[in-house]
């Protein structure tokens, strides 16, 4: 219990923690080290987006997946990643035919910030959104909870760990 409260004074005093229940505001900003989170799984989404995920977890996020605890302690962050893909010259050169497929140009971070209290009206979880490491002011955040919404059993969370 020491460790959740002392992450969630870290998480606040580093501004990772949004202010607004619906929509993640100015005071997010990116987790440092972040990129050397544990993944927890990858995804590659079709239709408009069109691209390839990294999903990561900081150690309380890896945690509440490994030990299936639901819903989620709070003071989880969950990272997705996204790149649009492109198909590698190189390796397809390598198999003799177009079979493979890497990470290309970066289209934006995500972050969902477990609050139970906090962000209680958005079912616990706050979001932001970053693109080039800025928060992105044209994210229509208001549309993620919503979205969320029919995973509401796994504490709104889409990605099933993947160990």
């Amino acid at each position: 219990m020491k460790r959740i409260v002392l992450l969630l004074l870290l998480a606040a005093a580093s501004g990772i923690v949004a202010s607004d229940e619906s929509t993640a505001s100015s005071e997010i900003v990116i987790p440092p080290g972040y990129r050397d989170w544990k993944l927890i799984s990858v995804a590659h989404e079709e239709g408009q987006l069109n691209d390839i995920r990294a999903i990561l977890g900081n150690d309380l996020a890896i945690k509440a997946y490994r030990e299936k605890v639901f819903p989620f302690p709070d003071g989880a962050i969950i990272a997705r990643l996204a790149w649009k893909y492109e198909s590698s010259k190189e390796n397809n050169e390598a198999f003799g035919r177009e079979q493979s497929y890497v990470a290309g140009l970066p289209t934006n971070v995500q972050f969902m910030v477990k609050g139970s209290v906090k962000y209680a009206a958005t079912g616990g979880w706050a979001f932001a959104q970053f693109k080039e490491g800025k928060l992105d002011e044209k994210a229509d955040l208001r549309t993620c909870f919503p979205c969320h919404q029919p995973v509401k059993t796994r504490d709104f969370v889409f990605t099933r760990y993947a160990p």
